[in-house]
């Protein structure tokens, strides 16, 4: 009982649900407040009031209804708008969470369950040693899952790893567990490696890939998927599955123990180095692994069997790779080492420099060029052609050189599009120049693997590097990756006896490694006999070279990180496909599926959300209005980044970016 002058002070009771550390349900108190205690008076009573020895700086106060924190202290109850009838828990705000990585590897980590989704994925990131992943929830409903039912098949995740345990943390992911500056140390008297040294350097478990679903699993898994199919289910995940960046994991629904994945969202891929970033390149592998295995992106026959014979490579080094022996690490001069490292920065030797930076260097041969026309067939006419600074002209022949060109190609903020098959010894250069109403298609063919190498060694940089020319250092080493990855999709011919003695060790099942569309298609005689043809070409590849092989072939798909969409352009009356990359836009006529314009965002002057009538304005040279924008932020910040590691990642810029905010 409480007499009338209590009750007329305008106080009233509050019950708070306390949850402890030790995993009990945790018990409820009543406290009498007034409407204008602050929070962080509230807490202190509290906690006055629980009487428990220990440390309470971790918790905070969660409003149940209104699927909130209440975080800042200063306020008061009538300012969060908190009465009677409230629901609040006073709960840590670090908890564990499961995370299922691309390689489906599970693995357990101590997170902040308060802080916004954009700096858990940091935290989480840095204690990975990882970058660029992203949150998403699991499919809920088996039947239907399509383009991610994988995600949840292998039986192997309930062995789940303890991170706070691996990385010996008391259980926040807080500091960089790893930098690359880090360097490999050693025991002092026996020369073996640190425990440090070993995770990170050594035997990973992160570092590991899985071994491969049976021909039965795959295929109930596998579905085939048209551009609106995966434009459906596109939208579906971004509306229900893959995390808000701007809101907390509980203002999400996301509870203490529940299990989430984490993706590569945003197929842009920063700064992958062989020597740092194990755990990065085996992530990005069994991504990419899964979306060829099933055809979540498209490629040809030739290049299936490239793929195949590169898991089939990586299988068998994973089985036979020995532990890293750091012993004879120590007798490596870091000087010379460093010394070498900026020797092949800069290109080649230092006697050389002065004269690669006075002289322009320029590309000229004879090559062959259609530009598409309607009702035309596609016939090439041979030309002269000159490469020069970042631009490309071609002349009737080489005599006319001297002369005005026929026409000038300005490769600054155009796209190329690769147009090979090695087995018809067919090499050519699909280009796209950016034009007011879009891009005009050029394509370039050429006679052989060696000048379509250093043709299309000579374009690439330019694009990538918005301007750069001939001059740049790592021209010859491209070159080379160009020959070695053409190389890697021509099949050798099979040996008199093949001299596969160690398959004893790794049965081959040739169905494991390709799309189930092709095993209907073969025997599996016949997928064994051209994988082992193809895998001749990358046989003395080491496990490392041979998952960045796969990537970088993925990343040459034509398809590579396009995600399509189902939108409605302004004036329109039908709707129609909108692909959005990395850096680009695509508008795609949904009954062809062929594209009909494309936009870069280099040429990009500004773009707004409207989220009244579910609208993206966008203005190049023309205004085009689309229903989707994460993903152009998304990619918008990304190409903001600098090589420099101790960067800050700018939140409030991606909030805006990805949000449509001003």
């Amino acid at each position: 009982m409480i007499n009338t002058a209590e009750y007329g002070n305008t106080s009233w009771e509050l019950s708070v649900q306390v949850d402890q550390r030790d995993g009990d349900e945790g018990m409820r108190f009543k406290l009498r407040v007034k409407g204008d205690l602050h929070i962080g008076g509230l807490m202190l009573k509290l906690v006055e009031k629980i009487k428990a020895p220990q440390d309470w700086s971790d918790h905070a106060l969660w409003w149940e209804q209104r699927s909130c924190w209440l975080l800042k202290t200063h306020w008061t109850l009538d300012k969060y708008g908190v009465q009677a009838d409230a629901d609040l828990r006073y709960t840590p705000q670090h908890k564990p969470l499961c995370l299922q990585l691309p390689n489906m590897k599970m693995v357990k980590l101590t997170v902040s369950y308060s802080a916004v989704v954009f700096k858990t994925v940091v935290k989480i990131c840095r204690a990975l040693s990882e970058s660029e992943l992203s949150l998403l929830k699991p499919p809920d409903n088996p039947p239907k899952k399509k383009k991610k039912m994988k995600k949840d098949k292998n039986p192997a995740l309930e062995d789940i790893l303890d991170m706070d345990i691996f990385n010996g943390s008391s259980g926040r992911t807080g500091s960089p567990l790893y930098s690359k500056t880090m360097v490999p140390t050693y025991d002092p008297e026996n020369g073996t490696p640190a425990s440090a040294t070993s995770l990170w350097f050594g035997d990973n478990p992160l570092t590991s890939s899985q071994p491969n679903l049976p021909p039965v699993e795959l295929a109930k898994m596998y579905q085939q998927l048209s551009m609106v199919d995966k434009a459906i289910i596109n939208a579906a995940d971004v509306i229900d599955r893959w995390l808000d960046s701007s809101r907390s994991l509980m203002e999400q629904g996301i509870g203490e123990h529940d299990r989430l994945q984490l993706r590569f969202k945003y197929h842009c891929f920063f700064d992958l180095n062989p020597k740092y970033d194990a755990v990065r390149i085996t992530q990005l592998y069994e991504q990419a692994r899964w979306s060829i295995l099933l055809e979540e992106i498209n490629c040809t026959e030739e290049e299936m069997l490239m793929f195949a014979s590169l898991q089939y490579h990586i299988c068998k080094m994973t089985i036979s790779t020995e532990p890293l022996d750091f012993s004879n690490e120590l007798e490596i001069d870091e000087v010379e080492a460093a010394l070498s490292n900026l020797e092949v920065t800069l290109g080649g030797k230092t006697d050389r420099i002065l004269e690669d930076i006075t002289d322009v260097p320029k590309l000229a041969d004879s090559l062959k060029l259609f530009r598409p026309k309607r009702l035309a067939l596609r016939s090439y006419k041979e030309y002269w052609f000159v490469f020069k600074d970042t631009t490309i002209s071609y002349y009737k022949n080489k005599e006319t050189a001297s002369g005005e060109p026929i026409e000038q190609l300005h490769l600054r903020g155009c796209e190329v599009v690769p147009d090979v098959n090695v087995t018809d010894k067919k090499f050519g250069i699909k280009l796209l120049l950016p034009v007011a109403d879009g891009m005009n298609e050029v394509y370039i063919r050429c006679d052989n693997e060696t000048q379509y190498a250093k043709w299309k060694a000579t374009i690439y940089p330019t694009l990538a590097s918005k301007g750069q020319t001939m001059a740049y250092s790592s021209y010859s080493s491209e070159v080379k990756n160009i020959q070695s990855f053409l190389q890697m999709k021509s099949l050798a011919p099979p040996p008199p006896p093949p001299p596969w003695s160690d398959l004893d060790a790794m049965e081959m099942n040739a169905e494991c490694f390709v799309s189930p569309r092709y095993t209907k298609r073969y025997k599996t005689k016949q997928l064994t006999a051209r994988i082992l043809e193809a895998h001749q070409n990358i046989a003395s590849l080491s496990l490392n070279e041979a998952k960045m092989r796969f990537i970088r072939a993925w990343q040459s798909l034509a398809e590579f990180g396009i995600k399509y969409y189902i939108v409605r352009f302004q004036g329109s009356k039908k709707d129609e496909l909108m692909g959005i990359s990395y850096n680009r836009l695509i508008r795609i006529d949904m009954s062809t599926g062929l594209p009909v314009t494309t936009w870069r965002f280099a040429n990009m002057k500004q773009w707004n959300v409207n989220w009244e009538i579910r609208q993206v304005a966008i203005e190049f040279d023309q205004n085009v209005s689309i229903v989707v924008h994460e993903y152009i932020g998304g990619y918008i910040f990304l190409s903001t980044r600098s090589k420099d590691q101790n960067e800050t990642l700018d939140e409030e810029l991606f909030h805006k970016l990805t949000g449509g905010q001003e």
